[in-house]
């Protein structure tokens, strides 16, 4: 039986990755690292998708799994990955999933550096002891790209790009540990979502930050929302993708003997203006809303030192930078092998509704990450 690990669970893509895994018709088993503090959670999610891919025959979630998925007590952050018995696990694993990281534009760098590039030190170490291993499927960002100004490509990494925070540039960093393992010959496929919303059919999410900002703040407001808007709104555009777009294309592409090798940037190839996000974002919400213009550097100050004006807006000062950012991601890779596949990214204003339904109906979700 083939055997995959998978960091990052039981986080927001891990957790409906593992059932995608699962679903395989080669019916591997997968081993879940989990922090010690997150096994409790682990644990009810893996009985939930248990119950899920249950056989109807009535046998039971654990008949039906055949004992296909394991949790085991990890952390990427230590020497074999925090494992008992790390050679044993080794001599099996075939595939790893790597997803485990720190998702907060806020962290502090030695958080970041600790869990984004040892921790992915770390994984490629391992998988350099696995002599059965296929693949090691990697999920990166596409904001590596920093704040490049201009066209970034799937093959790009370093372009002299400055970085907008501790996570942009920790995340870069371990793309360039991992594409040094790729030259040096481990077989590695590179997926770089751009920002993650909910599932674009139910909406559903695991936590409200990046559009959820300023969907709550709409939200709070009468029907006739203010809203500061930095930048040229008609000019920016912001790069949204519904997290069953990604699960569906990492799934598949790390199923494809083609994909190796290559880099994805899982993005809307032809993303919405910051104004027609905000246009979608008061139609699904209700809102006539009154753009009020503001300079980066007095939006982020307001934020920052102005006392309750955090409270008020519920907008960190790190989201604010991506009302202006300069950069387009070029998809010709995910195309592609996406469309081949039948799989394409869908339109924001189709999900738009979804995610602002899933806020109303389960308002208390909040914004931090899971560290």
């Amino acid at each position: 039986m083939t055997q995959v690990l998978l960091t990052g669970f039981p986080g927001f893509l891990g957790s409906e990755l593992v059932r995608r895994i699962l679903s395989r018709k080669t019916k591997p088993s997968v081993v879940c690292l989990v922090q010690p503090k997150f096994m409790s959670l682990a644990k009810k999610r893996l009985a939930e998708i248990e119950a899920e891919l249950a056989p109807a025959s009535g046998k039971g979630a654990r008949a039906g799994l055949a004992g296909r998925l394991q949790l085991v007590t990890g952390d990427i952050t230590q020497k074999d990955l925090g494992l008992e018995n790390p050679a044993t696990l080794a001599r099996e694993v075939s595939e790893i999933f790597h997803l485990a990281a720190v998702y907060d534009l806020s962290v502090k760098r030695e958080s970041a550096m600790k869990i984004n590039v040892l921790g992915t030190r770390n994984v490629l170490d391992f998988a350099g002891r696995c002599a059965k291993l296929r693949r090691l499927q990697y999920i990166s960002t596409c904001y590596v790209s920093g704040r490049y100004a201009g066209i970034f490509r799937e093959d790009d990494l370093v372009r002299g790009q400055e970085f907008n925070n501790f996570y942009e540039e920790t995340k870069y960093l371990a793309e360039v540990e991992v594409r040094e393992s790729m030259k040096a010959g481990m077989p590695v496929s590179i997926y770089r979502p751009a920002v993650v919303t909910g599932d674009s059919k139910s909406g559903e999410t695991q936590k409200y930050d990046g559009p959820y900002y300023v969907i709550r703040w709409l939200l709070k407001q009468p029907t006739v929302a203010v809203l500061p808007v930095p930048g040229d709104p008609k000019r920016t555009r912001i790069n949204l993708v519904p997290r069953d777009f990604v699960i569906d294309a990492i799934a598949a592409l790390s199923e494809s003997k083609s994909s190796a090798g290559k880099c994805y940037q899982l993005a809307d190839p032809d993303p919405p203006t910051i104004d027609d996000a905000i246009t979608l974002m008061g139609k699904a919400t209700g809102r006539v809303i009154v753009r009020v213009p503001m300079p980066l550097n007095v939006a982020k100050s307001a934020i920052e030192y102005v006392p309750g004006v955090y409270q008020l807006l519920g907008i960190p000062a790190s989201a604010v930078d991506y009302f202006i950012h300069p950069t387009f991601y070029d998809t010709t890779n995910a195309d592609r092998d996406l469309a081949a596949l039948g799989i394409h990214c869908p339109k924001l204003a189709d999900y738009m509704p979804h995610l602002v339904e899933f806020m109303r109906a389960h308002p208390d979700i909040e914004s931090g990450a899971m560290v």
